[in-house]
């Protein structure tokens, strides 16, 4: 039987798949790296996870969940503002595009080793963008915007860029960009990410 509950081994597992996983890619860490990692066996590996691609799954929904946390602070600390809340995100995503070992987006990057639409890990990343634009969707509801699912688009593909300058462009400028290309894309105010 597959354990499908958080144990403290299941944990120790997405927690190693999590540190190779982002650092190497997906495909190239073998099950065998992870089990080596957490300092486990094939055996109770496979108590926690049928296959790969599952510890993958679980990897990504980690992450979904860490983003969503991260999204969720911002929009509380705008307490209703757009831009407040646009300011939070574009300064979080400066933090992180400037840590220690960035690689970008990690849904990016899981998409670009599984295209096959169809597969399980595609299907967590699709769910996770699903929830990012809805989540830019009701950001913006309280501006009013007739055209509102075209500019959570837009906001994404602002969203997706900037995770991709942060690792290979200049980290620092980052933040800036977000916020100034947000701000145009809703016709807000000040465009200069002051």
């Amino acid at each position: 039987m597959i354990s499908s509950m958080n144990s403290p081994m299941r944990e120790r597992l997405i927690e190693a798949a999590t540190e190779l996983f982002y650092a190497q890619g997906l495909r190239a860490v073998s099950v065998d790296k992870v089990i080596d990692l957490a300092s486990t066996t094939k055996v109770t590996f496979y108590r926690h996870f049928k296959s790969k691609d599952d510890l993958v799954v679980a990897y990504l929904e980690r992450r979904a969940a860490l983003e969503r946390d991260g999204i969720g602070e911002a929009i509380k600390q705008g307490g209703g503002d757009v831009d407040v809340t646009l300011r939070a995100i574009s300064e979080a995503i400066g933090i992180i595009a400037c840590a220690p070992g960035f690689r970008g987006c990690p849904f990016i990057n899981a998409a670009a080793e599984y295209p096959d639409a169809d597969s399980p890990i595609r299907k967590a990343v699709d769910a996770h963008r699903r929830w990012n634009k809805t989540t830019f969707e009701q950001l913006i509801a309280p501006l009013g915007i007739t055209d509102a699912a075209e500019v959570a688009d837009d906001l994404m593909l602002i969203r997706d860029g900037a995770m991709v300058a942060g690792y290979l462009d200049q980290p620092a400028n980052v933040a800036a960009s977000f916020l100034r290309s947000s701000r145009a894309v809703i016709g807000a105010g000040d465009s200069t990410g002051r």
